[in-house]
């Protein structure tokens, strides 16, 4: 049993006193406590798992390394810290690690680790420059534009050591459809056997993984590793020390990343994309009788699976659909319940669909057996192309085969016991195709399963994980459960000093959507006015659009609205106005209320158009919100509440990001002083220099 040591607490100090001491910093109480904290919990076998809300300022990447990095160490553990996004995950690696090393006296390794998707595949990049009647060609969706100038200039890039194969550090931008034709997920790669093998990006990043101290991922690839049973591009769960930065966002991308889904109409249309490719590579191995005879049970595999699908196409197409926009229309099963004939149709699709997943398997071992030499075909040296092929198609299946088994075993209605339904289940029309669609509502069961049971200990920091200083919502959402060691470090900044926040009066209800949004288009020239820059943030697509038609032509040229360009170019745009003197003002919806660090005049002013609850269409949303009626629970207060709260807590801190920044907040939304839940929402808050106007 391993415990705080006095000699470990002495190493933690040590370090912490050196960075300060090298970066002219003076300690913060906050900072202090949540290194405290982190390091006790970690060493507690009874408690293993931490959580830490840290208010902006507190500096909690430096805080968690400090504590996670020396108890790993000492417990022979890798730390894997996620991150949210890929840019934090770059900061994180390029500014924040090396500066501890340089200051803190800490000696440890670290390395970045990204997924597979984030690497050219450079066999890919080659066949795509050198095309060859190849089949990779059947697999995607064509590009808008020819990509071969691009994939030339990658490839040329790759090859003078310009350019290292990742993604992000592309110079340009890429279309994800282009992108998409010349990577590879594990099922698509070949390993060892490929040609490119040695100059690999992916397997080049991932040998910088071995015997490193720290391993910088994020959400994603983490939870992709889990899935595929852990330890396969990571160290096996058992091993590591997590620690999820930005963790409220974890349960969310837990939630979409174990979501099955299978549109129909595209799926029978894959069949035919089936049988064309398992044609070709059998004509290009000269016909060899054992892939002949697959290929034949193939093709009456998959025309049978079509002839389901085309009846269960039938069968959801007399569904009743609630459009959602243009051009979307749901139809949302109540509580994951499924229709008896749906489930019935569902699972008589499977045995055809299996039969396809089955030929394709074996398919793909008797190429494994060619590419060993344990099988003499003519074109052998071909099996490293028709291999990854394969794995793709074998990957598509599995996934169908997915949606429809949880379809087919739903339940049809809820029993006197009230068994958990674990998912919310629902069918989107767009156009003239369907797609089946199974998440689940309860990713903490699932985390915990995967995640927390297995893993030697794990941190969960953020700036927003309490509601009105409750962790109920979080810890149930999160799987962490009641026996997380949790922590709450309020700010330091002087939040009355700096931060106004305001609700003007105001004669409409957001409720009533058009009269709100045309009062907020009256209001809004005068409150942009009031500043050099402004962060004008939207609750949906909708009301931004009806908003812009309503504002005085002469603002047009100051607005930088999201979706007129690539994020990062609104962005920049808008720092270099600033940096000219100019006015500035960016307009944007819950991907600009979050992440965006823009500190001074950059951001003097957020101006919040309604308060940011769920939409109230969202599938899962309902689901979660029906689920917990159905147990008797208060849905609003107990989950739409908490979740915007957490929200508003996110939109607001884009104002000051250090403690002598300064700037006001407008809130465009009187049910914060008119409803019972204002209160709520503002204990959530920091306290700022609250000013309501009277109606």
């Amino acid at each position: 049993m391993f415990e705080l040591t006095e000699a470990l607490k002495q190493e933690i100090q040590h370090a912490y006193k050196n960075w300060l001491s090298a970066r002219d910093f003076k300690a913060r109480r906050g900072q202090r406590e949540m290194v405290a904290h982190i390091a006790r919990g970690l060493c507690d076998p009874d408690v293993r798992l931490v959580a830490v809300e840290a208010g902006t300022g507190t500096g909690k990447t430096a805080a968690y390394c400090m504590a996670s990095i020396p108890v790993a160490r000492m417990l022979n553990k890798t730390v894997v810290i996620a991150t949210a996004t890929v840019a934090l995950q770059e900061q994180v690696v390029f500014r924040d690690l090396p500066d501890l090393q340089l200051h803190s006296g800490m000696r440890f390794g670290f390395a970045l680790a990204k997924g597979r998707r984030r690497y050219v595949c450079v066999k890919r990049l080659d066949d795509a420059v050198r095309p060859r009647d190849r089949q990779a060609a059947h697999l995607f969706e064509p590009t808008a534009t020819d990509p071969t100038p691009l994939y030339q200039s990658m490839l040329e890039s790759f090859s003078d050591g310009s350019w290292n194969g990742e993604l992000d550090s592309w110079r340009e931008g890429v279309d994800e459809a282009a992108w998409q034709q010349v990577t590879t997920d594990h099922r698509g790669c070949s390993n060892r056997r490929c040609a490119w093998f040695s100059q690999c990006p992916f397997f080049k990043a991932r040998q910088e993984l071995e015997g490193v101290d720290v391993v910088v991922a994020n959400h994603d690839l983490v939870l992709a590793d889990l899935s595929l049973g852990g330890g396969v591009v990571l160290p096996e769960p058992e091993n590591c020390i997590y620690v999820f930065d930005e963790a409220h966002h974890l349960p969310d991308k837990t939630q979409s990343h174990f979501s099955a889904r299978a549109r129909l109409k595209g799926t029978i249309s894959w069949f035919d994309q089936v049988n064309t490719v398992t044609g070709t590579m059998t004509q290009r191995f000269e016909r060899p009788q054992y892939l002949v005879a697959l290929a034949t049970t193939l093709a009456a595999a998959t025309a049978a699976a079509a002839e389901s699908f085309s009846l269960l196409l039938s069968e959801v197409a007399q569904l009743q659909f609630t459009p959602r926009d243009e051009s979307l229309a749901t139809h949302r099963f109540p509580l994951g319940c499924v229709p008896v004939d749906l489930a019935r149709a569902c699972g008589d699709l499977l045995p055809a669909l299996q039969q396809v997943e089955s030929v394709l398997s074996r398919m793909e071992d008797k190429l494994d057996e060619v590419a060993a030499g344990d099988v003499d075909w003519p074109n052998r040296h071909e099996t490293d192309d028709w291999l990854p092929v394969l794995g793709q198609l074998l990957a598509r299946a599995e996934a169908v085969i997915a949606v429809l088994t949880d379809f087919a075993e739903a339940p049809a209605l809820i029993d006197a016991d009230g068994v958990a339904v674990m998912h919310a289940r629902w069918v989107n029309q767009s156009g003239d195709d369907f797609e089946i669609i199974s998440a689940p509502i309860e990713p903490g069961e699932l985390l915990r399963e995967v995640l927390w049971g297995r893993c030697h200990g794990a941190v969960c920091a953020s700036a927003t994980l309490t509601a009105a200083g409750r962790w109920d919502r979080f810890l149930e959402r999160s799987g962490l459960g009641a026996d997380a060691a949790t922590l709450c470090i309020p700010s330091p900044f002087d939040y009355p000093k700096l931060v106004e926040f305001r609700v003007p009066s105001m004669s409409t209800d957001p409720r009533q959507a058009d009269s709100h949004s045309i009062e907020i288009a009256g209001l809004m020239p005068k409150l942009l006015a009031q500043e050099c820059s402004a962060l004008v943030l939207f609750a949906s697509w909708r009301q931004m659009r009806k908003v812009l038609e309503l504002l005085p032509r002469k603002l047009a040229d100051l607005l930088l609205v999201q979706g007129a360009a690539a994020k990062q170019a609104l962005l920049d745009a808008h720092r270099l106005r600033v940096d000219g003197g100019e006015v500035s003002y960016l307009f944007g919806l819950a991907s600009f209320a979050e992440g965006l660090d823009l500190p001074d005049d950059y951001c003097r002013h957020v101006i919040i158009c309604k308060l940011p609850f769920a939409v109230p269409d969202d599938p899962v949303d309902q689901a979660v919100a029906e689920w917990a009626e159905h147990q008797g629970r208060n849905p609003f207060m107990e989950i739409s509440v908490p979740d915007a709260a957490l929200r508003l807590v996110q939109a607001c801190g884009r104002l000051v990001r250090h403690e002598k920044d300064y700037g006001r907040i407008t809130l465009l939304d009187r049910r914060f002083v008119t409803q019972r839940y204002g209160a709520v929402l503002k204990r959530s808050l920091p306290p700022y220099r609250f000013v309501f106007d009277d109606v």
